[in-house]
């Protein structure tokens, strides 16, 4: 949700697809040919994530969205709602994504480079959201409730989960995952230097050790670990090793390993019985394909196979996603409740207009958050030794 996808060029400190390597060394396969400058493909996944995410927060699933609609979205939605639930699973897809491009961009670079650079990019338009959504929930005409300011003020750390404190963003639950990925990217590999057996080994030892998390049911384990969703890090991360050499047998060994035990915790989380009452049914068969479409993507994309894909629409589509994915879900249900309670519209127009004004106001905080604020932050923390 939150990456900038770094470009794949001259510019990485990491070895170059081509070329003699400076020193002799152990005989590896060739690498494949560089592609292009900049992963477009990647950008545009990226948002058809943060769709997924928005089709499921708007029709695909009950609770606060029904005071939004007036009535529940399975109502509003009555074939759709089903394929809406799967919405969902577009958080996963996004963490093999983060995986992918968190150890592109740390290949190579210093501990306080990468802090400065993942900083930069979440916190700018993150306090933005936090702020705005703050302040409309606690407009006299908006049906929700905002939280206390000082949980709004807590908030602004990123801590709000281990605290205790009232979200302000519901999506940032999947922030603090990305958070606690970061930490242990930096530990474990950027700051003693990335290289592929040190990958590889922090994969290895991840997986093993999340899944002994799972069966210790220890909290402190499973917060640190997190063992439902290292599968698709871990799985984004073995898509980078093929990234640079699509012969590389650990790399595909741990983007399949990723792909069998993230299926499983999806399935165990979001499966539910066929049942009259329950708002949607997500079948086993549903929700693997939908994982499995998300390994299958991006690794499309570590292969080149999607270089064609290298349209300039689609870096501004990722550009969008970050802001549009924190924004999206509380004041779309206000703007949701505007249009269809207020203005009488139906559902579908509803629905799309509502899509296109939180694209808009991505736009606006890309355009005059993001852009000027985070180059001056990461500059700032640059500075910091």
């Amino acid at each position: 949700m939150t990456e900038t996808v770094v470009t794949a060029s001259a510019s990485q400190p990491a070895p170059a697809a081509t070329g003699t390597p400076a020193a002799p060394g152990p005989a590896r396969p060739p690498r494949r040919p560089a592609g292009p400058a900049r992963l477009r493909a990647l950008d545009g996944l990226r948002l058809v994530a943060a769709l997924m995410v928005a089709l499921y927060h708007y029709g695909g699933r009950g609770g606060a969205v029904t005071e939004a609609w007036g009535t529940s979205p399975r109502h509003q939605f009555p074939t759709l709602h089903n394929l809406f639930a799967y919405g969902c699973l577009g958080v996963q897809i996004f963490f093999v994504i983060s995986g992918f491009v968190i150890c592109m961009s740390g290949w190579g670079r210093s501990l306080s480079s990468f802090f400065a650079s993942r900083a930069a990019r979440l916190l700018p338009a993150y306090w933005v959201a936090v702020v705005l959504v703050t302040a409309v929930f606690a407009l006299p005409v908006v049906a929700y409730e905002a939280v206390s300011p000082s949980d709004a003020l807590v908030n602004l750390t990123m801590l709000q989960q281990p605290l205790g404190a009232d979200r302000v963003l519901g999506v940032c639950w999947t922030l603090w995952a990305e958070v606690r990925f970061y930490a242990l990217f930096a530990l474990c590999v950027v700051l003693p230097g990335a290289t592929r057996r040190r990958v590889i080994l922090f994969c290895a030892c991840w997986t093993l050790a999340a899944a002994l998390a799972q069966a210790a049911d220890e909290p402190l384990l499973d917060v640190v670990l997190m063992p439902e969703y290292a599968p698709f890090f871990i799985g984004g991360i073995g898509l980078y090793l093929v990234h640079r050499d699509r012969r590389d047998a650990c790399g595909w060994g741990i983007a399949a390993v990723g792909f069998l035990v993230g299926q499983h915790y999806a399935v165990r989380e979001l499966w539910n019985a066929a049942d009259p009452d329950a708002f949607a049914h997500r079948t086993t068969a549903g929700i693997v394909l939908v994982v499995a479409f998300g390994f299958a993507a991006v690794a499309a994309i570590a292969l080149g196979l999607l270089n064609r894909a290298d349209w300039r629409w689609l870096t501004v589509a990722g550009a969008l996603t970050y802001p549009f994915y924190l924004v999206h879900e509380h004041l779309g249900w206000v703007v949701i409740r505007a249009l269809h309670r207020g203005a009488g519209l139906d559902s579908a127009t509803t629905f799309a207009l509502t899509l296109a004004a939180m694209l808009l106001l991505a736009w606006l905080l890309n355009r005059y958050v993001e852009k000027p604020l985070t180059p001056r932050l990461r500059a700032a923390l640059s500075r910091v030794r």
